[in-house]
């Protein structure tokens, strides 16, 4: 069998030891895992014959660095489409919520309500401290096995809390927030950049993104959010759980990454505010990691980035620090494949300003970027 375990800060963890047992009493199963923010220690991949992952996240840099997880590259809006063909998995294992009405997921509803709506068979523990976050109906009754209920601690999605952001991370975000206007809708992600962009914001905005960082509240409590936000998974902390609780916010990722209607022309403006590892002279970006390091993940980034650049009145922009450990960020030639193709990058943005790349042809596009980072850019000649 191939067994898939959901994914996101709700994670089903009190399901993984009689799993692991399962693994190893069987010898053959087979492990699939989304996008896992932390290291997950009782998630164990050696007694698996095969673990793979369709997104990947830092709690599996680790495992993907050492070769026990292989990471397959994929956009976060194709992961429903893989997961019901060539990874179509036997079973899946989920955290769902109970209310008045049923069962529904919890802190995520990413690729996993797709599966269950597949009739993919479901494992779950209810829990009693997650938040009820869904906007979809009741899940299917019929295709869920509870296995057992948890509460406290053990039930309540992990907490990620966000470090403060660095003088350069403001900096960015001043610079961002200049960019997006009145009633438009943001996408952003979380980190400590995510929560400087949300906080330099000094307009009424939307939220249709991803992941959905805890510097939402902070929005909402300055008067600044409009409507429900739309989103895919909830990342932060408790006190984004306890806002989160009872609202229609969580959607999958069919919808909450579909570039038709994100780019819509009768949805406002779509401003997809992303960030970078690197980016190399005509404005490809990498996310996945530097060298042969796993430091990140594809995820939803070329999927915000194409609507972006597809949205009337919107914008793809790529926020990244001018340099990273003494390093710029601007290259000759990336050191991971292209994540995002450099026609899907609007404006670039770093501490020192922003440069549009719009209308420009590919050799205006180089003498603007250099332009940004002040002609430093790193010479990675052959790839590494």
């Amino acid at each position: 069998m191939r067994v898939a375990v959901a994914d996101g800060c709700g994670s089903p963890r009190a399901l993984y030891p009689p799993l692991l047992r399962a693994a190893a009493r069987h010898g053959d199963l087979r492990l699939l895992l989304g996008w896992m923010p932390v290291a997950e220690p009782g998630l164990d991949p050696a007694p698996f014959a095969e673990a793979r992952a369709v997104l990947g996240g830092p709690g599996l840099r680790a495992a993907v660095d050492g070769g026990a997880v292989r990471t397959v590259p994929c956009r976060l809006s194709a992961v429903p489409s893989l997961l019901a063909g060539p990874l179509r998995p036997d079973l899946l294992l989920a955290t769902v919520v109970r209310g008045p009405e049923g069962l529904r997921l919890g802190a995520e509803a990413s690729w996993v309500r797709g599966l269950i709506t597949g009739g993919v068979p479901v494992a779950a523990v209810v829990s009693r401290s997650a938040p009820r976050a869904e906007a979809g109906p009741p899940l299917p009754a019929d295709r869920i096995t509870v296995l057992g209920e948890v509460a406290g601690d053990a039930g309540r999605p992990r907490e990620l809390p966000t470090p403060p952001p660095t003088p350069v991370d403001e900096q960015i975000a001043r610079h961002v927030a200049a960019l997006v206007p009145e009633g438009a809708r943001v996408q952003v992600g979380p980190g400590r950049l995510g929560a400087a962009l949300l906080g330099a914001i000094r307009v009424p905005v939307r939220v249709d993104s991803g992941l959905l960082p805890e510097a939402v509240v902070d929005l909402d409590e300055r008067g600044l959010l409009l409507g429900d936000p739309v989103a895919a998974y909830l990342v932060g902390t408790r006190r984004l759980y306890d806002w989160a609780d009872g609202r229609p916010l969580l959607h999958p990722v069919e919808v909450t990454h579909d570039i038709g209607r994100l780019s819509a022309a009768d949805l406002p403006p779509l401003i997809a505010l992303n960030t970078a590892l690197e980016i190399d002279l005509d404005g490809q970006v990498n996310v996945e990691g530097v060298g042969r390091a796993a430091a990140g993940m594809i995820g939803g980034h070329p999927d915000f980035a194409a609507a972006g650049v597809r949205s009337p009145g919107g914008l793809s922009v790529v926020a990244v620090a001018s340099a990273h450990r003494d390093r710029p960020t601007l290259v000759t030639r990336l050191s991971r494949p292209v994540t995002t193709a450099s026609h899907d990058v609007d404006v670039v943005v770093t501490e020192r300003g922003a440069v549009d790349l719009r209308g420009l042809d590919r050799t205006e596009r180089r003498a603007a970027l250099c332009d940004l980072w002040g002609g430093q850019v790193h010479d990675t000649g052959a790839a590494s």
